[in-house]
């Protein structure tokens, strides 16, 4: 058995009753349970047709979202959460590089690592590099003034916290920036990269080993070892080619707003939904929610 979860962008209310009907009607589904009027549905199915990828680009020509499962283990008892661009709306070192007046330098090997057209970690030392000499105070800068939370974060892990899970932020961005994200979203655990420093200057280098691509499949193993779960009950969300293989290895591994690279091999794609989607994929209900917004 398994279910369907079809939802959009909240407050839009693109997914109408019609849509939901004929899709459940098309695909065999039943009983059907709307998770928020407008937003969020489910429902039940015995088999995945085979149409589903031509029936999911319908859908999201539409603005709407689809995601198909197992029943078992729809609820999670671990959300593992990449930070950049999936938990904050931007990518910490291109904003220390826009506050360096060093953008131009930086952005372009930042989207080619994301895309996996550069192996991460050699990305990612070429861009330290680039800040060589550069205060300290441009860290809490880009904090205090470029560092925007996502949309349904707080909402997310409270909703989760509250429910048993345990939450943590896993990064190939920085521990600068992922300790005052933790401390401000409360999750349980947080790991990302040093920045070295000297003076109050920023070395150009980054502490090793550098937690990339495989460091994050390892900290997944690890936090499901130490909690005596199964791998199954992680949900793993991340958008960069970097975030693959923790997506890959999670129970429910969730591609937010991903580069193209990723979407495309994930089974488990959120195009519109913020991240209140990962509680619907779950099958909480609206009214389930712990609202946590304005954390900043």
């Amino acid at each position: 058995m398994y279910i369907v979860t079809m939802l959009t962008a909240p407050n839009s209310f693109d997914l109408t009753v019609d849509v939901v009907r004929n899709f459940m009607r098309k695909w065999g589904g039943y009983n059907l349970n709307w998770l928020a009027p407008g937003e969020a549905a489910a429902f039940g199915i015995d088999d995945v047709p085979q149409t589903q990828a031509l029936d999911w680009a319908d859908l999201q020509a539409c603005g709407v979202d689809l995601v198909v499962q197992p029943v078992k283990g729809q609820k999670k008892d671990v959300l593992l959460a990449d930070m950049d661009s999936t938990l904050i709306h931007q990518e910490c070192i291109d904003e220390l590089a826009e506050e360096a007046g060093l953008s131009d330098q930086i952005k372009t090997i930042t989207e080619m690592a994301m895309n996996g057209d550069l192996d991460f970690e050699e990305a990612l030392t070429a861009r330290v590099r680039c800040l060589k000499g550069q205060s300290t105070a441009i860290v809490d800068s880009v904090w205090r003034n470029r560092i925007k939370i996502s949309s349904g974060a707080g909402t997310l892990i409270q909703t989760m916290r509250k429910n048993g899970g345990y939450v943590v932020v896993v990064s190939g961005g920085f521990t600068v920036f992922t300790e005052r994200l933790a401390s401000a979203l409360d999750v349980d655990e947080h790991h990302a990269n040093q920045l070295l420093v000297d003076n109050d200057l920023l070395t150009g280098e980054v502490a090793q080993p550098i937690l990339g691509r495989t460091a994050k499949l390892c900290v997944l193993q690890d936090v499901a070892g130490r909690l005596g779960v199964s791998t199954n009950q992680v949900m793993a969300v991340g958008d960069g080619a970097n975030d693959l293989d923790m997506l890959r290895k999670a129970g429910s591994g969730v591609a937010m707003h991903a580069k193209p690279i990723v979407a495309s091999q994930c089974d488990h794609k959120i195009n519109f939904g913020d991240l209140t989607a990962l509680l619907y994929l779950q099958g909480y209900k609206k009214s389930d929610f712990c609202i946590q917004e304005g954390t900043r």
